[in-house]
């Protein structure tokens, strides 16, 4: 799959969503919940269809990886981290084990 070339993060979610990954995704004590079902996943039952980074035009703190995830039952989702020092780096391990990921490589100048 790939997400249209879109500049800002809200215009990706919104992209995603209308693709069908309508699932908010969050991650505590190791699995991945879908907020509204309250249905978990661990990370064998998971597949990362894309993900794309961000960058403030302004802050150059102000950086985010936004992930849109499938689940083994269907159910598609995002999840969005911090990217650099600012990361969630139990996160950034839990997805290193789903399947699909590939380590985001800096971007040329």
């Amino acid at each position: 799959m790939v997400i249209s070339a879109y500049t800002g993060l809200t215009r990706t979610i919104q992209d995603l969503r209308k693709k069908g990954f309508t699932a908010n995704f969050e991650f505590l004590d190791h699995v991945f919940t879908d907020v509204e079902s309250r249905r978990t996943f661990t990370a064998d039952q998971l597949t990362i269809v894309d993900h794309r980074r961000f960058e403030g035009m302004s802050d150059p703190d102000d950086m985010s990886v936004l992930y849109a995830i499938e689940s083994n039952d269907g159910t598609k989702g995002i999840i969005v981290d911090a990217f650099g020092t600012c990361a969630d780096p139990e996160l950034g391990d839990f997805l290193e084990s789903v399947h699909g990921f590939r380590r985001l490589r800096p971007e040329a100048a």
